[in-house]
């Protein structure tokens, strides 16, 4: 048995999975070994399994064998191995260390790296992988480089003829589970004559 993986978050008494055999009489279900955190428990006549406890992602996957008795006769028996995998949740949105970044870039460059962007993430695995954009800002004079979150100029820019200032607005998006969180920053570019 391979039930779908559960979150962990899971609460105690939630449904995993439920243990049937054929047989002519009734049998007694029961955890006979691999549990021995003591995580889930079997109801004895319908074979269903629920959580017993919280769960501890790091304990997981647990496999444990069920064991299926004959309620006359306890010499006759059968066993079957369940896994059950624990995902872990996206808990935090990634947060950068200022919302508001101000740089300053000379007017008549050519394109130009302005300023690396870290966002962190107290996830691990996916959760914690980030990647970068640009929410909102001039993108024919900006650009943002997805993995290492450096925000470029690409174009040159006239200190005289254009805005003196840009508004980028940045997102740090992680690649969580079940749904991908973002933070956000912006870039004040102000162009120096």
């Amino acid at each position: 048995y391979q039930p779908a993986p559960l979150s962990e978050k899971t609460l105690p008494d939630t449904f995993v999975v439920q243990i049937s055999v054929l047989y002519k009489v009734p049998v007694i279900y029961s955890i006979v070994f691999g549990d021995e955190k003591g995580y889930f428990i079997i109801d004895s006549s319908t074979g269903i399994i629920r959580t017993r406890k919280n769960l501890k992602l790091e304990d997981f996957p647990v496999i444990f064998n069920v064991q299926a008795t004959d309620s006359s006769d306890a010499n006759i028996s059968n066993n079957a191995s369940v896994t059950v995998e624990v995902i872990d949740v996206n808990d935090f949105p990634p947060v950068f260390p200022s919302s508001l970044v101000e740089e300053r870039l000379e007017e008549n460059l050519p394109p130009t790296q302005i300023v690396q962007l870290k966002a962190q993430d107290n996830d691990t695995g996916r959760n914690g992988f980030l990647t970068y954009g640009i929410l909102n800002g001039d993108r024919l004079k900006f650009r943002i480089d997805e993995a290492t979150g450096i925000l470029y100029s690409t174009a040159s820019f006239d200190y005289e003829e254009e805005p003196r200032e840009y508004q980028v607005v940045i997102y740090a998006e992680d690649n969580g589970i079940p749904e991908k969180k973002r933070g956000y920053c912006t870039v004040i570019v102000k162009i120096v004559d």
